[in-house]
Formats: structure tokens, C-alpha cells, sequence
């Protein structure tokens, strides 16, 4: 029993010192990351660590970190900076220098011993390497002049590449590209006129700006003339044109007018002789017209004279039958006034009888005077 609990108790303490044995194995070892790489000196000799690890030593061993990734490193040189040209001419430029350190172990060594911890800050590296670049386009710029460092820009990047890129070297680099961002003449008021060198340039600007003054002002002249010059045959060819328009006008105007007074000729010829058929044609109806209305007048004559004389024939025949009739009633009215005669005469003898024979009795009764 007692040889058992001693087992684990033994067991387990062998366990606890593993355990801590492997903490301390992991506090202790130091991995390299894709983007930084560090270097390890002291006990056991100089180890460059890439990809992977390495078991890193208080007091023993010592890390210098360096960095992997391209860094972008601008140079700008300007006014009395600026570089001179071939043509001692002064130029600003502006270039980016990308660079990184060689995946290798000697690079990275070489990096982590002349550069240390810089290549973890672009600003100090740049301070410790701007004068590689700068003497690279001094040297490259002094061998071409401003027009031909201007027209071959990729040749001029390409020899600062290849100028600097010997240099880097040294400390572990490598110069990916070079771009040259900004490119310009600098301005005149930083020519110094003491410096030879700048005196020699302003000499040369001078002169060909006055040079290109009066280039520009005689082309400007010639191109005045040029411009009047053609104004004035613009002018006169617009003047011809115009007349040309206007006779071409006024002989299509000329030539409808023509044609128009044909087609109005040709329209009252037309008109004319259709005028002249339908008076033929009116005459010739009216002809047949009046044809008509005299046979039909004559018929209507005969017609009418037939009716009066079978009118006047009955008319006379009325007349004799009314005569007639006249002479009966006139004698029939003779006749009840001659009876009437006589019956008035006879009524009044009667009454004369009656009142001759009424006197009679009268006188008979009436009493005589005394």
C-alpha cells in the first residue's frame, strides 16, 4: 500500500515537472512570424530564424527583430537640393525607393547587423540609407541632361536602380523598383549665381528661355498673319461662295419662274381650250335648248289655240244658251208683268166697282139736310 502511494506521489511530481518543464520550454522558445524574421546570438552562436522557432535564453542569447515586408522610402530633393544635370541644369525630383531584406539567412544576418531595429521603422531607415539614394541620383542625374532626363525617365530609374541596389546590398537589402513621382525644373530664384555650376545653368536657361521668348513671339506674329491671312481668304472665299449662292438663286429663281410661266401658259391653253368645249357645248345645248322651247312653244300655241277656239266655241255656245235663256226669262218676266198688269187692273176695278157701289149705299142711308 505504502509502496503504492510512494509510486504516485512519485508519478505525479514527474508529471508537475514535465508540466513545468513545458512551460517554461514555451516561455522560452520564440517563433518567427511570414512578415518578421529575427536573429539569436550568444550561447551556442549566431541562429537566423525565417520560418519556424528558436529557444531563446534569458541572459544567454539576444534577438534582433527584423523586418520582411517592402517598405516605401521617398526622396525628395528640391531647390537648393535639387540635382544638377548633365547641362548644369537643376531639376526637383521626387522618387520612392521600395525595398525589402533578402529572404536569406545571410541578408537577414547582414540586415540585423548593420541596420539593427531600424528596419522595424521606415523613418530611421530612410535616415541611415536617403544618402545611398541621394548619391545614386546625383550620379545617374550629372550624366544626362534635363531634356534627355525628361524623355527617358525609365532609363533614369533604371540606373538609379542598378546604382543603389550595389549598395544595399551591403546591409542586406534589395531594391524592388524605383518611381520617379515628381519631375520638374527648379524654379530660377534658387540658381545660385556665385556657384559655377549654377551660374553655367542660369547662363544656359537664360538663354534659352529668351531664346524661346522670341521663338514664341515669332510664332505668335506668324501665327497672327497666318490667322489674318486666312480670315481674309475665309473672307473672300465666304464672299464668293455667297455670290455663287446668290446667282445660283437667282438662276433657280430665274428657272421656276420660267418653268412657272410654262406650266401657266400650258394651264390657260388648257383652260382656254377646255373653256371653248364647254361653250361649244353650252351653244350647242342652248341651240337644242331653244329648239325645244320653241317647238315647245309652238305646241303650246296650237295647244292654246285649240283651247280658245274650244273655249270661244263654248263660250258661244253659253252665250247663245244664256241668250236664249235671257230671251225666256225676259219674256217669261213680260209675261207675269202683263198678268200682273192685269190683275192690278183687274183688282182695281174691282175695287172701284166696290167703292162705287159702297158710295152708292152710302149715299142711299145718309140722312138728308134740312
Amino acid at each position: 500500500m505504502n509502496s503504492l502511494i510512494e509510486i504516485s506521489i512519485i508519478a505525479g511530481l514527474g508529471l508537475a515537472a514535465l508540466l513545468i518543464l513545458g512551460l517554461v520550454f514555451a516561455r522560452l522558445y520564440k517563433r518567427a512570424a511570414k512578415e518578421t524574421a529575427f536573429v539569436r546570438t550568444g550561447f551556442g552562436g549566431e541562429k537566423v530564424v525565417m520560418n519556424g522557432g528558436a529557444l531563446v535564453l534569458p541572459v544567454l542569447h539576444e534577438t534582433i527583430e527584423v523586418n520582411m515586408n517592402t517598405l516605401r522610402l521617398a526622396v525628395q530633393r528640391s531647390n537648393e537640393q535639387a540635382l544638377i544635370t548633365k547641362d548644369r541644369m537643376r531639376v526637383d525630383v521626387l522618387a520612392e525607393f521600395y525595398v525589402r531584406v533578402q529572404p536569406s539567412a545571410e541578408a537577414i544576418a547582414s540586415a540585423a547587423q548593420t541596420l539593427g531595429l531600424r528596419t522595424m521603422n521606415p523613418g530611421e531607415l530612410k535616415e541611415l540609407v536617403e544618402g545611398k539614394f541621394v548619391d545614386a541620383l546625383r550620379s545617374v542625374a550629372a550624366e544626362l541632361t534635363m531634356t534627355e532626363l525628361h524623355e527617358q525617365r525609365t532609363h533614369f530609374v533604371q540606373k538609379v536602380q542598378q546604382v543603389s541596389s550595389e549598395d544595399l546590398l551591403k546591409n542586406g537589402l534589395e531594391l524592388e523598383t524605383v518611381s520617379l513621382t515628381g519631375l520638374d525644373q527648379t524654379a530660377m530664384e534658387h540658381f545660385n549665381p556665385s556657384n559655377a555650376f549654377d551660374a553655367e545653368g542660369l547662363t544656359r536657361l537664360t538663354e534659352e528661355i529668351e531664346l524661346r521668348k522670341k521663338l514664341r513671339n515669332d510664332i505668335e506674329q506668324d501665327t497672327q498673319v497666318q490667322i489674318r491671312t486666312k480670315n481674309l481668304e475665309a473672307q473672300r472665299r465666304t464672299l464668293e461662295i455667297s455670290r455663287d449662292e446668290e446667282y445660283a438663286q437667282l438662276e433657280q429663281e430665274r428657272e421656276v419662274a420660267n418653268r412657272r410661266a410654262e406650266q401657266a401658259a400650258d394651264v390657260a391653253r388648257q383652260e382656254a381650250e377646255r373653256n371653248r368645249e364647254a361653250e361649244g357645248a353650252k351653244i350647242t345645248a342652248q341651240q337644242q335648248i331653244d329648239q325645244a322651247r320653241i317647238e315647245a312653244d309652238r305646241l303650246i300655241a296650237q295647244q292654246r289655240i285649240a283651247m280658245e277656239q274650244e273655249v270661244a266655241e263654248r263660250e258661244i255656245t253659253k252665250a247663245r244658251s244664256i241668250e236664249t235663256q235671257n230671251i225666256e226669262k225676259a219674256k217669261s218676266i213680260e209675261l207675269s208683268e202683263q198678268d200682273r198688269d192685269i190683275a192690278v187692273a183687274e183688282k182695281s176695278r174691282a175695287q172701284s166697282e166696290a167703292k162705287a157701289e159702297a158710295d152708292h149705299w152710302r149715299s142711299l142711308f145718309r140722312p138728308k139736310s134740312r
